[in-house]
Order: structure tokens, then sequence, then C-alpha cells
């Protein structure tokens, strides 16, 4: 005879049921636990690059403000060269102007040692190392020193040109007879070449 458990076959069902129901749990559990982990990473980076932006923000802000700083010191040192250089052109020109005076002191002050007794000079226009001389002596004798002077004085180079020579009446009709002359002579300092004229010439008397 052959006994069949029906109560325990009816209680097996109920634990069936409990095992899917357990299952289900654990799945809405692990999909929650997903969507709270997601949601807590995205907050997490959302908050990342909010503190990056405002850390980028803070350093834009204070370049801009370093870059209008160099800004105005690049102003400045442009406004110091450029007085640097004019300055310098000043001060440059000024050691040129000085150059030429001293120059020209020189070498009227040497063209003076070379003029004789009975001459005297008129006029002595320069241009560049040339030099026109124009004069009155009373003598031939005269004239002739006077270019031989230039001519061996270191600072004249040879030859002197006599350009004019010329008889003329003493001042106010005197018997006395002048000979008005012109030369040209070429200046130049000891171990240095001439100026090279410039087609401008300046006169002195």
């Amino acid at each position: 005879m052959i006994r069949i458990n029906l109560i325990a076959g009816e209680r097996e069902k109920p634990k069936r049921r409990s095992v899917g129901f357990d299952i289900g749990q654990k799945v809405t559990l692990v999909c929650s636990l997903i969507l709270v982990a997601t949601a807590l990473g995205i907050g997490w980076w959302w908050w990342a690059l909010d503190r990056e932006q405002a850390h980028l923000t803070t350093e834009t802000a204070e370049a801009e403000r370093e870059t209008a700083r160099l800004k105005t010191i690049l102003a400045q040192v442009t406004t110091f060269d450029k007085q640097k250089r004019q300055l310098g052109d000043r001060v440059k020109l000024i050691e040129e102007l000085r150059k030429g005076q001293s120059g020209a002191v020189h070498m009227v002050d040497e063209l003076s040692k070379t003029v004789p007794d009975m001459l005297w000079l008129t006029d002595v226009k320069q241009d560049g190392g040339e030099l026109t001389v124009s004069g009155r002596c009373t003598t031939l004798t005269s004239l002739s020193d006077f270019v031989a002077n230039l001519e061996h004085s270191t600072y004249f180079r040879r030859p002197v040109e006599i350009l004019d020579s010329q008889v003329e009446s003493g001042p106010g009709g005197a018997a006395t007879e002048l000979i008005k002359f012109a030369l040209k002579a070429t200046y130049a300092l000891p171990g240095t070449e001439p100026v090279p004229p410039t087609g401008k010439s300046g006169a002195r008397r």
C-alpha cells in the first residue's frame, strides 16, 4: 500500500513562493543601490565640475589682473625707452656740436698762426675740410709768406691754391695800394683725412 503525503506537498508550494519573493526584493534592492550610486556619482561629478569652474574663474580673474599690471609696466618701459633714446640723441648732438666747435676754434687758431705781418683776413668760408680765405696785404711778399706758412703747417694740406689776386687802391683813396687776394686751402688734423665738402659753406669774418 502506497501512502502519499499530501500535506508535505502542499507545504512546499509556499516555500517556492517565498523564494521567488526574495529574488524580487534583491533585484529591487540592487536596482535601488545602482540608482543611488549613480545619483551620488552624478552629484559628485557635478560638484567637482562646479568647483573646477570656480577655480578656473578665480585663475582667469587673477590672470586678467596680472595682464593689466604687465600692460601698465610695458607702457612705462616703452615710455622710458623713448625718453632714453631722445636723451641719447640729444647727448650725441651735443657731443657733435662740441666736436664741431672745438674743430672750428682749432682751425681758426691754426689759421691765425700762419698770417704774416702786413696781411689780414677779411673772410673765411668753410665747406667740410675746404677753406676759401679772402684778405688784403700790402706786398706780394706777404701773400707768398702766407701761402708758404699754410703749406708748411701740419694742419693744412698741399698745395694751397691762389684763386685771385688783384691790386686796389688803399682806403679813402690813399696812395698805398693793397693787394686783394683769395685762396683755397684744405684743413685736416694730423693723421686724418679731410672732411669731404658738402656743398654748404659757412662764412666767418
